[in-house]
């Protein structure tokens, strides 16, 4: 709709200013207990989501509500700390507002990370895991009711995670020693988590990570021609009476954020 084009542009105008005159070339989202990667930005320039028009504040504990403009891996980078889902009461275009604004300021490429469960009995709490495919289960998307010429915009989701840049970070995690598991995540409307039947289907439609984030933002990202990579952490392995908690995500998020870090410079200053 013409409406939501006009949103991330006054949003972008708005943000514009704050930027200081700069470009953004990577949009980088940061999930539960990950925000500690943005400490690596280079005179880092904070933007309260609140203080931007037509974007909502995430409410969601570890997610801090803030865009950190500055440098990163000789990268002009805007990271933002604290994303917004589908369970929190907002609508697709909501959640994927900010990518809208990322690619208006320049922005070619999208990194995407999230918290989520495991649903490989083998893995553990701190994998990482490399996104190459992802299952659209939240019953929306950021393209209902968008037209372009009149017409539906039909998109081409079979590249959705570039292959190029999955090689890369393969190769940088191997010469940084760091495992990198890969699978395809499955996102859900949340906030519960998985009950054990839920876990038993996702299983048999070939998901090896599941999550509340991510598919509505990449493909608003697609939709704007970015290249996506995304990585999930690990935080917890659904298993027969294993429970979740949420202190849990974000307490093994942020022991696996340093791993993550490394992966993320290392594709930065090779791309």
């Amino acid at each position: 709709m013409r409406l939501e084009a006009d949103l991330a542009a006054r949003t972008a105008l708005a943000l514009e200013p704050r930027l200081g005159g700069g470009n953004v070339d990577v949009f980088l989202t940061l999930g539960s207990g990950l925000a500690s990667v943005a400490d690596r930005i280079e005179s880092p320039v904070d933007i309260p989501m609140a203080a931007l028009p037509n974007v909502a504040v995430s409410t969601v504990p570890g997610h801090t509500g803030v865009l950190r403009y500055g440098t990163l891996a000789g990268k002009q980078v805007l990271a933002q700390l604290g994303r917004i889902h589908l369970y929190e009461g907002h609508d697709a275009a909501d959640v994927t507002r900010t990518v809208s604004v990322a690619s208006l300021l320049g922005a070619d490429t999208f990194l995407v990370t999230n918290a989520a469960g495991g649903l490989e009995p083998s893995w553990a709490p701190g994998d990482l895991m490399l996104v190459e495919d992802h299952l659209n289960l939240t019953g929306t998307s950021p393209l209902l009711g968008v037209l372009r010429d009149d017409a539906p915009v039909f998109l081409d989701m079979a590249g959705a995670y570039d292959a190029e840049l999955r090689d890369l970070a393969l190769r940088i995690a191997a010469e940084q020693g760091v495992e990198l598991r890969r699978g395809v995540y499955a996102g859900l409307v949340g906030p519960a988590y998985e009950t054990p039947a839920e876990v038993r289907m996702l299983r048999a439609l070939g998901a090896q990570a599941v999550g509340m984030s991510t598919v509505l933002e990449v493909i608003a990202a697609r939709t704007h021609g970015m290249r996506v990579l995304g990585m999930s952490s690990i935080t917890n392995v659904h298993g027969e009476g294993v429970a979740t908690s949420h202190r849990e995500v974000i307490e093994v998020g942020a022991r696996a954020a340093e791993h993550l870090a490394g992966i993320v410079l290392g594709v930065l200053e090779a791309c």
